[in-house]
């Protein structure tokens, strides 16, 4: 293909056809493609690009601190879970419900893992996501309010498909903290999907929020739509620090070897 061709496709934003043109041109002669065939190929390379770049830019958008997969998830090591059923929200029905979820349990017993790896199962059909920690959240939109732009900064929460809130019931929260949780999920009710993540039992949810009746107005509107999940099993740290740990390295060799002088005092039964 000439030069001036490939400068025209790059003007036109055809960066896919742009990467492999020469190459399909190559393609079609050995392959003895119709124009049809070609054509479709050029258009399968254009919309796989694109494609392929607008889930990088979702990935990037949703702030993932870490890359986690279903697939990776131990369910062996928390059996109280429903595979079935995680597997079931791994196909986002959910989100085109505009339903939301709750991950409640210990820390450490997978709760984050998770909700990222939903976070990635809903990029992956398209859909944007993004990832925060409550209180980071709360303190973003707290200093909004200081620079006039809480408006703007809301609408970073609101609009998402999924918005995923880690760690709520770390520390309680102070009146301004509700009033701002209270904005992002009443506007969120009924338009997009949320997922929390607690180490809260749900009843102790409205302890952590301070304010009774804001309380009860973001419950009832979280919880209309929401498929809770209680991880009732130990947690994944603590069983890798046990497994670290020098006590477990003697078990797992057995009786600890005696000092070397009690075993230069021993005397065989036979001598």
């Amino acid at each position: 293909m000439t030069d001036a061709a490939l400068r025209k496709i790059s003007a036109l934003n055809l960066a896919g056809i742009a990467k492999t043109a020469n190459m399909r041109v190559e393609q079609a002669a050995k392959e003895n493609m119709s124009y049809a065939e070609f054509l479709e190929v050029l258009i399968n390379d254009e919309h796989l690009n694109r494609s392929r770049n607008r889930r990088n830019k979702l990935m990037n958008k949703a702030k993932f601190p870490q890359h986690k997969t279903l697939e990776e998830f131990n369910f062996s090591w928390q059996p109280g879970l429903n595979r079935q059923e995680i597997y079931g929200m791994g196909t986002c029905e959910f989100i085109r419900k505009k339903e939301n979820i709750a991950f409640i349990g210990l820390p450490g017993t997978g709760k984050t893992h998770l909700s990222i790896a939903l976070g990635i199962k809903t990029i992956e059909q398209g859909y944007s996501v993004l990832f925060i920690t409550l209180s980071e959240m709360l303190e973003e939109l707290y200093i909004s309010r200081a620079d006039n732009s809480f408006r703007q900064k809301l609408k970073k929460y609101t609009q998402p498909d999924l918005l995923i809130i880690d760690e709520l019931g770390l520390k309680k929260l102070n009146q301004s903290s509700v009033d701002d949780f209270y904005e992002v999920i009443s506007k969120r009710y009924e338009s997009n999907s949320t997922i929390i993540t607690s180490n809260k039992d749900f009843s102790e949810w409205g302890r952590v929020l301070f304010d009774p009746i804001l309380a009860s107005a973001i419950l009832d509107r979280f919880v209309h739509h929401c498929n809770f999940v209680t991880i009732d099993g130990e947690s994944y740290r603590m069983r890798e620090r046990q497994d670290l740990s020098p006590s477990s390295d003697a078990k797992k060799r057995g009786r600890p070897r005696k000092p070397v002088s009690e075993e230069q005092e021993e005397v065989p039964e036979d001598a």
